[in-house]
């Protein structure tokens, strides 16, 4: 990539990091894509108000044209107020990209512009997916149901995403099960208020939270095996009216965090009984409602095959990191492997002070965008040319 290209992906990163939007909010954010895109002759669309998709389809002649391959970056913000400081820091109150979704997409964008430039290389199609509303869980799914994954079908699909403790110009790649399902949970419990002083003749719901809440760390401690990773945690619990009162209602709220199918339902089982039991040895009431948010991410070992291969020409052998554990973080690019395989990786971009994802301080070594968009574009390339 030339120092110029280099030099636009950049500012594409900077514009979309001051203006950023929430989940489903991406407005500008999409526009300036579609306008970026657009310049290079890319022919855009929006299946969704936010979401945008770029078709580059090769002009060679021959095997290979009916291939294609999916490329996908999220592009929303997050409500974080930023104290990087820096010169293209937000300039929305309150809402930050504090986990490189600004990067991502200039990284899926600069490969665009990659491909545009050698459409006569190759034959075949190379969808890239501009998704909105990762932070929030829902976006990917949105974008499947408005018909993402048709028109054409993709062979395959690779998501990228910085990483800020990976040193910058190494790719991250992961066998098997890589990052956790997201499940959330909320608890309400039904007591019944008393005067403080007399709680023999209420039910009190905190009380009955807090020994909801001491159970619940015992699910995992005591009853998952203890070398399949599971993460239970308690988020909020809100209840009471005033110091002399007892509670009628409390309210707990937080997520499940698991690597596969089959312990999610057996954690949710669990949890279930131990609600239930607590709740009516003091007599009271309560509702529980488990939602799933996101499904495990579990890499296809064909398409990681083929990360490792294009990784490797465009950054050199050396510079391809084995990533030994899976994260308990959620994302979800796994819907989208429920219809096509596909891969996760991770772009180093460690700054020499970094600082973790979701932080107000979070920022990204931006030499990381043209090393990202090269090896987009040599995984793509590599796939339509049956490397």
């Amino acid at each position: 990539m030339d120092k110029k290209m280099e030099l636009k992906l950049i500012e594409l990163r900077r514009d979309i990091h001051r203006h950023p939007e929430l989940g489903n909010k991406e407005f500008r954010t999409t526009s300036v894509i579609e306008k970026f895109l657009s310049q290079a002759g890319i022919v855009t669309r929006r299946p969704s108000k936010t979401g945008v998709v770029a078709l580059i389809s090769g002009t060679k002649e021959g095997a290979g044209s009916s291939r294609v391959m999916a490329l996908r970056a999220d592009i929303d913000a997050l409500p974080i107020a930023e104290k990087t400081n820096k010169p293209y820091s937000s300039r929305t109150a309150g809402v930050m990209h504090a986990c490189g979704h600004d990067a991502n997409t200039a990284m899926v964008a600069g490969a665009a512009l990659l491909l545009a430039r050698r459409r006569n290389e190759f034959a075949g199609t190379v969808k890239c997916i501009f998704q909105p509303n990762e932070e929030a869980a829902g976006g990917a799914l949105g974008m499947i149901r408005a018909g993402v994954l048709k028109n054409p079908v993709p062979d395959c699909i690779v998501g990228i995403h910085v990483n800020p403790w990976l040193k910058t110009g190494t790719l991250g790649v992961k066998a098997g099960a890589m990052m956790a399902a997201v499940d959330r949970f909320t608890i309400k419990i039904a007591g019944a208020r008393s005067h403080g002083a007399y709680p023999h003749l209420g039910k009190d719901s905190i009380v009955i939270a807090a020994q909801v809440i001491q159970s619940l760390q015992s699910v995992v401690a005591r009853q998952i095996d203890p070398v399949d990773p599971a993460v239970v945690t308690v988020g909020t619990i809100q209840g009471g009216e005033a110091f002399n009162v007892l509670a009628g209602s409390v309210t707990i709220t937080g997520t499940v965090r698991a690597l596969n199918n089959k312990m999610r339902r057996d954690i949710e089982r669990i949890m279930r009984r131990h609600v239930a039991m607590i709740v009516k040895a003091y007599g009271a009431g309560y509702s529980f409602e488990y939602e799933s948010l996101g499904r495990p991410l579990e890499n296809s070992a064909k398409v990681l095959s083929l990360c490792r291969r294009a990784g490797s020409a465009a950054l050199g052998k050396k510079n391809i990191v084995e990533i030994e554990k899976p994260s308990m973080g959620g994302e979800d690019f796994s819907e989208y492997l429920r219809y096509v395989p596909g891969c996760f990786i991770f772009m180093g971009a460690r700054l020499s002070v970094p600082h973790p994802w979701h932080s107000e301080l979070f920022d990204v070594d931006e030499r990381a965008l043209a090393k990202g968009a090269a090896v987009l574009e040599e995984i793509a390339v590599s796939y339509l040319l049956g490397k």
